[in-house]
C-alpha cells in the first residue's frame, strides 16, 4: 500500500523535521519520503487536509476494553477501533475482565488479537492471582510475553503483597501500577467529599483516601527501592507527595485523567451518572494543581480512562451505577481544550505520546525517512461540540457529550493502514 501525507505540519521535537511543513510518502508501512513536494504517484492514497498536522502515534497506557469477558461492553475490535478515531495508535490495556489477564496465555491473547489492527494492544498483567489481592502473579512469565506493568486496577490493601511485588518486579523492569485509593476510607462513597456533596445529600470519597495510598505506596518504593507508577490521582496533596519523591530520587511516576483536568464536580448537580467517575471529579483548586503539575512534571501524561459501560451498569439510580466514562474518541480534543492556552502544542503530545511510552519502556515513533510509519494526523484549532455521533465505542457513557472540545483527529496511519476518522 502507497500513502502520500501531504503539506503536514511535523511535531516531533526528535525529528530532523520538527514544525516543518512536508509530504511523507509511506510504502509497504515504511516512511520512504519526506519532501517539501512529492509528486502523486499512481494507485496511491492521498491523504490533503487542512491545518493538517502529524506526529508520532499517540499512545494511552491504560484503558478497560471489557473482552474477555465483559463483551457488552466493549470488544476488543469496538475498543480499537475508538482507539484510532481518537488518535490513538496503542493502547495499554488494564486486567479487568473475565478471566483476568494474570497469566501468559492471557497476555498473548491480547497481543495476537492486535497483531492486525492499525492500533497495537500492550497488556498490563494483574498484580495479584485473580485481582483478589492474596497472591502474587506470574509476572515474570507475563513480561517475557510482553506485559508493559502489573498492576489490579483497584485499590491494593494487601501492603505486604504490594512490597513483595516492588521488590519482585524491580529484578523483572516493570513498573507497578498503583490505584490510589484506600477503599476502608472511600467505599460508599459516591463523589468528591464537600459542598457539593453536601448538598446533593451524597457521600463524599475524601482526598483523604487517596492521599493515604499515595504515602503509603511512597514508603514502599523508598522501601525497596521499586518502581511504581501512580495510575490517576486527582489532588494538590498527591501532586506535592510524588514531587518531593521525586526530589529523594525514587524512580516513580504519575498519571492523571483527562476528566480531573476538564470536569469539576460541579457537573453531578443533576444526579448525571455520566460524571459518576472514579477518581472523583474534585474541584477548581485540585484542578489547577493538577496542571501546575503537568507543567513542573511532577505529573508526567495524561490518560483517558476509558471505561466502558453498557446501559444496565450506567444508566441507574445514582447510587447504583458503575463509575467510568468511555474517552478515548474526546481525549485530545478535551486535553488541548484545557492545555492549548498553558503550554505549547508539542508538549501536549508529549502528554500522550512520548512521556508515557518512555515509561512502559516503548519506543517512540520516529518521523523519519527508513521508519516504520505509526502517526497520528490531527488539526490542533478545529473547535467543536462532542455528540454521541463522534463516539465509535461500544459504550456511549461518555462524560463529554454537549462539550466543546478544541482538536479534531484525521485518523492514524499504522502497520501500512490508514484508518480515516
Amino acid at each position: 500500500m502507497k500513502i502520500l501525507v501531504k503539506l503536514a505540519k511535523v511535531v516531533a521535537p526528535e525529528s530532523s523535521f520538527h514544525n516543518k511543513v512536508v509530504d511523507i510518502l509511506i510504502e509497504n508501512g515504511s516512511i520512504s519520503e519526506i519532501a517539501k513536494n512529492i509528486t502523486h504517484l499512481k494507485d496511491i492514497t492521498i491523504i490533503e487536509k487542512e491545518n493538517l498536522h502529524v506526529s508520532p502515534g499517540w499512545f494511552d497506557p491504560t484503558v478497560s476494553f471489557g473482552e474477555p469477558g465483559f463483551e457488552e461492553n466493549e470488544t476488543l475490535e469496538s475498543g480499537m477501533l475508538a482507539a484510532a478515531t481518537g488518535g490513538f495508535t496503542a493502547v495499554g490495556v488494564l486486567p479487568n475482565t473475565f478471566p483476568v489477564i494474570d497469566r501468559k496465555a492471557d497476555v498473548e491473547f491480547l497481543i495476537k488479537r492486535s497483531m492486525y489492527n492499525a492500533v497495537s494492544i500492550y497488556p498490563i498483567g494483574a498484580l495479584s492471582k485473580k485481582r483478589e489481592g492474596k497472591e502474587l502473579s506470574e509476572s515474570f512469565d507475563m513480561s517475557n510475553s510482553g506485559a508493559i506493568a502489573f498492576g489490579d486496577d483497584k485499590s491494593m490493601e494487601n501492603e505486604k503483597l504490594m512490597e513483595v511485588s516492588l521488590m519482585y518486579n524491580k529484578t523483572v523492569g516493570k513498573p507497578v501500577l498503583s490505584f490510589p485509593d484506600t477503599y476502608s476510607i472511600s467505599n460508599g462513597g459516591q463523589m468528591n467529599e464537600g459542598g457539593s456533596a453536601i448538598n446533593l445529600g451524597l457521600k463524599g470519597i475524601p482526598a483523604l483516601s487517596e492521599e493515604l495510598r499515595v504515602a503509603r505506596d511512597l514508603f514502599l518504593t523508598d522501601y525497596t527501592d521499586g518502581k511504581i507508577h501512580f495510575q490517576n490521582i486527582s489532588t494538590s496533596k498527591s501532586v506535592e507527595l510524588i514531587a518531593d519523591a521525586k526530589a529523594k530520587g525514587l524512580d516513580v511516576t504519575s498519571q492523571v485523567t483527562i476528566n480531573n483536568l476538564y470536569l469539576d464536580d460541579s457537573e453531578l448537580a443533576e444526579f448525571d451518572t455520566r460524571f459518576k467517575l472514579m477518581p472523583p471529579l474534585r474541584t477548581n483548586t485540585e484542578i489547577e494543581s493538577l496542571i501546575k503539575g503537568l507543567k513542573s512534571g511532577a505529573v508526567d501524561f495524561v490518560t483517558t480512562d476509558h471505561r466502558p459501560k453498557d446501559i444496565e451498569r450506567k444508566f441507574k439510580e445514582f447510587d447504583h451505577a458503575s463509575f467510568g466514562s468511555i474517552g478515548l474518541e474526546s481525549g485530545f480534543g478535551a486535553l488541548n481544550k484545557v492545555l492549548s492556552d498553558k503550554m505549547p502544542l508539542e508538549k501536549i503530545i508529549s502528554l500522550i505520546c512520548q512521556n508515557p511510552r518512555k515509561r512502559f519502556g516503548l519506543e517512540t515513533p520516529n518521523v523519519e525517512v527508513g521508519a516504520m510509519a505509526e502517526l497520528t494526523l490531527f488539526n490542533p484549532d478545529t473547535e467543536y461540540t462532542f455528540e454521541e455521533k463522534n463516539i465509535k465505542s461500544l459504550s456511549k457513557n461518555s462524560a463529554f457529550v454537549g462539550k466543546e472540545l478544541k482538536g479534531e483527529v484525521y485518523g492514524v496511519v499504522a502497520k501500512n493502514e490508514f484508518v480515516a476518522v
